[in-house]
């Protein structure tokens, strides 16, 4: 969170992090769009959560519209 704050990110990201031995945080990398390949975990996530893949692909439209320019 405090990444995605840092450098102004808002609605879908996904950023890779490491956590070493003591309990660091490294941040890896910013993806502004997770995959959406049919073996990416995001999709399966939001379908395990009951949104399905159509439902999934309005909402990200609708809350990228909703926001200001």
């Amino acid at each position: 969170r405090r990444a995605a704050l840092t450098l102004g990110i808002e609605g879908l990201s996904r950023i890779d992090f490491f956590v070493t031995a003591d309990e660091d945080i490294i941040l890896n990398e910013v993806n502004t769009m997770p995959g959406f390949t049919p073996i990416s975990m995001y999709p399966k996530l939001m379908a395990a959560a009951g949104v399905p893949f159509g439902e999934l692909i309005e909402r990200l439209v609708a809350e990228a519209m909703d926001r200001p320019r």
